[in-house]
């Protein structure tokens, strides 16, 4: 196996598990948060989303998907790059509205594409490249960092599957 396929698997991995937290979900069940000041499943996956967006966007793209293909307007957001979620407060979690599981799953899907896409090709060389930072204007982070703070999103990954179990309950894993 080649070491670009082992961070594929990954990141395929964490959208495969993504796929099965949302599956059925109603818009309802997106917004539901378990506890007070703790992030629903809706908002944990859009996150994660975003995330990667943010590093395609910075690290290979030019500009994120978000903006570019339009989907700030699907999610009723301003066109803003920033706009990721990270350092959200409560009000800020409660002000996004999911429109319902299949437009999450259909952006999650476009920026998985092109992840994937730019993951096949990827070089040792690019590995070491800097690439500017949109988290930190005027800054830049090398892609290999990039790559790996955008996996870590993993975790939120699976925070939407602990909510989903909490307000599901038992066995919704198929297990």
């Amino acid at each position: 196996m080649k070491w670009q396929q082992l961070i594929i698997n990954l990141y395929e991995a964490m959208f495969g598990e993504m796929d099965k937290v949302l599956d059925g979900l109603t818009a309802d069940d997106l917004h539901k948060r378990p506890s007070p000041g703790a992030n629903p499943i809706g908002w944990l996956c859009w996150h994660t989303i975003r995330s990667c967006d943010r590093f395609l966007g910075d690290a290979v793209l030019g500009e994120q998907l978000w903006i570019k293909d339009g989907w700030h307007k699907k999610f009723n957001r301003a066109p803003d790059l920033n706009d990721t979620g990270f350092g959200h407060t409560d009000a800020q979690v409660d002000a996004l509205k999911i429109p319902d599981a299949g437009t999450l799953l259909a952006y999650e899907k476009a920026v998985r594409k092109d992840l994937i896409s730019y993951l096949q090709g990827l070089s040792e060389k690019e590995l070491d490249r800097e690439a500017a930072s949109s988290i930190k204007p005027g800054t830049t982070a090398a892609v290999n960092a990039r790559i790996s703070g955008a996996l870590l999103n993993l975790q939120h990954v699976g925070a939407a599957a602990y909510v989903r179990g909490v307000i599901k309950g038992q066995g919704w894993y198929g297990r």
